[in-house]
């Protein structure tokens, strides 16, 4: 079986896909917004991944999240709850621990 990588560079690339999954880390690239820009912006960077590679947030396995300050679970779950529908992958978040 072969790795794929999607946009090498030296250290990083977009994505991975092995044996016909994908594996992939949203990172914001602006922190500008409140959590709910922020967590509409990393969704829109994973629809536009996935439909990249021919696929779309319906095959989703696992996401797991991270949020500097809890007091935004509310907000992002808001927003990640409109945004999976009857998608239902398995889901975790953790907080920054300092």
């Amino acid at each position: 079986m072969s790795i794929q990588y999607l946009d090498p560079e030296n250290r990083w690339s977009e994505a991975t896909i092995f044996n016909n999954t994908l594996y992939y880390t949203s990172v914001l690239e602006n922190l500008e917004g409140d959590i709910h820009q922020q967590t509409t912006s990393a969704l829109h960077a994973i629809d536009n991944i996935l439909a990249r590679v021919g696929s779309n947030k319906s095959h989703i396995l696992d996401a797991t999240i991270f949020l500097a300050d809890k007091v935004d679970l509310a907000g992002m779950n808001q927003v990640w709850d409109s945004w999976v529908s009857l998608v239902k992958p398995r889901f975790a978040v953790q907080y920054k621990l300092f």
